[in-house]
């Protein structure tokens, strides 16, 4: 409605998209102004927006034809085609290869006067013989038009300059493009456009063919960019790949990454599964089976009934990485405990079924990632694959990290994607009111207070990442104890008899996956409140400990207020709280608006508050008449001279996943970074500066150019002085990386390991 009431309004000049969607945002500054549905409707229009401005960035450059009319006509019809074909319009990926389908049908039927040369050395001037199924539809004469053959040489050519997949494409113009292309035929390029209409004004969402005008509602504000220092005159800026390309060179890298691996397990794989005590090999194939068929269905669903052959895919790629990723978990199993028969493992339905979710999330990711700024909450995003296979998220998360630590091909980007969906897990998933997580807290509750899912204690002590998938599935490992908890260990369990312990009751084991899960859940609690804290209460210091005292009291004892909750809604409650008896004026309004700010955000989260069943109101509402309630007499003690004791802060690391390919910063160098010698089938380097030289020791490189330039970018260091180590006054001159025409030939491996071991010394130093 207040797109509708905005769309009437009289204003003076046009008002460009992102203008308006800018415009609504500074407008939400109270808790009510726009309401969850046309939020909602906003944020699908943000994301169709920037899928189409980045659709026809790339159209521009690879339409391969002169001529507008008949770039109009090319344009509309693939607005028409994608119209026709996708429910869901803000796929990048299919609709692109949407359009390389439909420059195949203009470029082939264009004159060789107004293509490119390279178009024009493809298509012949003369009519290609008929095939012999061209030949039988004609004889058959038919009142209306065959749908037409694709040209595979110029099809094929057009995926190559566009990194596009020719088996993806092919697949794309059957099922989508060839049956729309039938009916489009029979209009002209004034038909087309009424075509259109139709299709814009069913929507009432923007005009994709003004793009073609370079109207200015559709135009993005220019930023100008920022000088850049110490470069030689003659160095190359990189510029930064469109959505389009970088989305294309994803894909096509997981597709060489997984070209060696399988649809069927590998001989590796298939010995496990024998040495297992229960033969597993048959209900794996049936379970992957299955999940195939639901999984192509549901891809239909989402993005339009003619992509069950694209849905059937991106699950082929799945199931290449679950094989793959599995061969290796077991491997590192093997190593790790010198035994070879998994076979309870290699049976547990959940195990499998939560490695190919995400083995399958990867693929989605990759496909439908954060390419230049194209959004990533599609339909399909996480947690689409959940949903899909009806598992619960806290047994999602048990497979994340051991998935992350077996694919060392994975890309940064992917694993921080992972690591985004373990913490939305953790913030309101694995807290829906179905979750097993539930009843491993009760069972923990019953047991005592010492048998805490995570004690308090622990929580300034560095984060051990030991556990393992095994671990996690097959948890509890390792008895309980009325005394204080033991170490973990990833050791299976002793075959020895334990001593009976006198007077001791028998007791569920502790779970392991459920400790990990609140250790990480703790971490992740305090990064959020930090964060707002920093942002609001700077010159209360003292009140950051007494908050997260109050907050972890509530994820410790209080778990049941996170049901069907956020994490976040605890968060901003138990800062309000501990204001209020510490009588610092902070209202809620000020909260919610410094959250909106934090990274991860949405605004449902303190507008759309689980009061009681069925009943949602706001943030304030929700602190008023539950939290509040709940926790009176805990909040009222820190007002009391004798408040409870404080929890200790956790300890924080910089990330749980290391990222091994990452590049590493040379010491004392400016700019200069080295990275480990890629994989023979990566397809592009480990590091991809945007200002910077890339130069590969070990491979040709041509001239010596690149190491001159990199010694004039190394002189020019402002730090290339450092004091003696007698603490002397006497600069000594830092020892510079220099290169010279042997350099080209005698820079050995040796070097560059040395190299590499100085600069994550030089990493590691506070």
């Amino acid at each position: 409605e207040l797109l509708f009431k905005l769309d009437n309004l009289s204003m003076p000049t046009a008002v460009a998209v992102k203008q308006f969607l800018g415009l609504l945002k500074k407008m939400d500054v109270n808790l009510d102004t726009i309401s969850t549905k046309v939020n909602s409707a906003v944020t699908r229009l943000e994301k169709k927006y920037d899928v189409s401005r980045a659709l026809y960035q790339r159209f521009e450059k690879c339409v391969g034809i002169s001529g507008k009319e008949i770039l109009r006509s090319c344009w509309t019809m693939f607005l028409l085609a994608k119209g026709g074909a996708l429910q869901m319009e803000d796929d990048l990926v299919i609709s692109f290869h949407l359009m390389v389908c439909v420059l195949e049908f203009f470029i082939r039927r264009c004159p060789p006067s107004l293509l490119q040369p390279l178009y024009q050395l493809v298509i012949s001037t003369a009519q290609s013989p008929p095939t012999r199924t061209s030949r039988r539809n004609q004889s058959k004469a038919k009142p209306r038009q065959a749908p037409p053959e694709v040209d595979v040489q110029l099809l094929e050519t057009l995926c190559k300059e566009n990194d596009c997949s020719v088996e993806e494409v092919h697949t794309t113009f059957s099922l989508l493009y060839t049956p729309r292309l039938d009916l489009l035929l029979t209009f002209q390029a004034t038909d087309l456009s009424k075509q259109y209409e139709e299709l814009y004004f069913k929507s009432r969402d923007f005009d994709s063919r003004l793009f073609l005008d370079n109207d200015e509602t559709l135009l993005t504000p220019k930023v100008e960019p920022t000088p850049r220092k110490n470069l030689p005159e003659d160095v190359v800026l990189i510029p930064p790949q469109t959505p389009v390309r970088a989305a294309m060179n994803s894909i096509a890298q997981l597709r060489v990454d997984l070209i060696t691996s399988g649809d069927q397990p590998s001989s590796n794989l298939a010995v496990y599964f024998k040495n297992c005590t229960v033969d597993p090999t048959e209900e794996v194939l049936q379970r992957v089976e299955s999940l195939g068929l639901l999984f192509s269905q549901r891809f239909g669903q989402a993005v339009g009934p003619r992509c069950v052959g694209l849905g059937k895919q991106r699950f082929t790629l799945g199931i290449r990485l679950y094989y793959r990723v599995m061969e290796s978990m077991l491997k590192s199993e093997e190593k790790r405990l010198s035994v070879q028969n998994f076979s309870k493992l290699l049976n547990d339905s959940t195990f499998h079924t939560s490695l190919l979710a995400c083995a399958l999330e990867v693929v989605m990711a990759t496909y439908g990632g954060d390419n230049g700024g194209v959004p990533v909450e599609t339909d399909l995003c996480f947690p689409w694959i959940l949903d899909v296979f009806q598992l619960t998220a806290f047994d999602f998360y048990k497979v994340i990290e051991s998935f992350i630590k077996a694919e060392p091909s994975l890309s940064k980007d992917i694993v921080k994607h992972l690591e985004r969906c373990e913490h939305l897990i953790m913030e309101t998933i694995a807290w829906r009111e179905d979750s097993p997580l539930f009843e491993l807290l009760k069972r923990t509750r019953e047991e005592g207070p010492v048998e805490q899912a995570e004690p308090p204690a622990t929580l300034n002590q560095p984060l051990q990442h030991n556990h393992t998938a095994a671990d996690l599935y097959l948890s509890p490992v390792r008895p309980s104890s009325r005394t204080l908890p033991a170490p973990e260990s990833t050791a299976p369990p002793s075959s020895q008899p334990s001593a009976p312990v006198p007077h001791q009751t028998p007791r569920h084991p502790k779970s392991n996956s459920l400790s990990l899960f609140y250790k990480k859940l703790y971490r992740l609690a305090y990064m959020r409140l930090k964060m707002l804290y920093t942002q609001l209460l700077t010159s209360h210091p003292e009140l950051e400990p007494i908050m997260w005292t109050l907050f972890q009291h509530t994820l410790q004892n209080e778990y049941e207020l996170m049901r069907d909750r956020h994490l976040d809604q605890l968060m901003m409650s138990a800062m309000y709280a501990i204001c209020k008896v510490k009588n610092v004026d902070l209202r809620f309004k000020t909260i919610v608006t410094a959250y909106k700010n934090m990274p991860n955000t949405n605004q449902e989260t303190f507008k759309h508050v689980l009061i009681r069943e069925g009943q949602y109101d706001s943030i304030i509402v929700f602190y008023n008449l539950v939290f509040m309630q709940k926790l009176k007499t805990n909040i009222l003690q820190y007002a009391s001279p004798r408040p409870p004791t404080l929890s200790p802060i956790p300890h924080i690391p910089r990330s749980p996943y290391k990222f091994p390919n990452s590049p590493l910063r040379v010491p004392g160098s400016n700019n200069v970074y080295i990275s480990p010698m890629k994989n023979p089938t990566r397809m592009s380097p480990v590091m991809t500066p945007r200002t910077r030289i890339l130069v590969s020791i070990g491979e040709s490189f041509g001239t010596s150019d690149k190491f001159q330039k990199i010694n004039a970018m190394v002189n020019s260091s402002d730090r290339s002085l450092k004091r003696s180590l007698d603490m002397s006054s006497a600069p000594k001159p830092l020892k510079r990386l220099r290169f010279d025409e042997m350099a080209i030939f005698n820079f050995g491996y040796t070097r560059l390991q040395n190299m590499k071991d100085d600069a994550e010394s030089e990493k590691d130093k506070p």
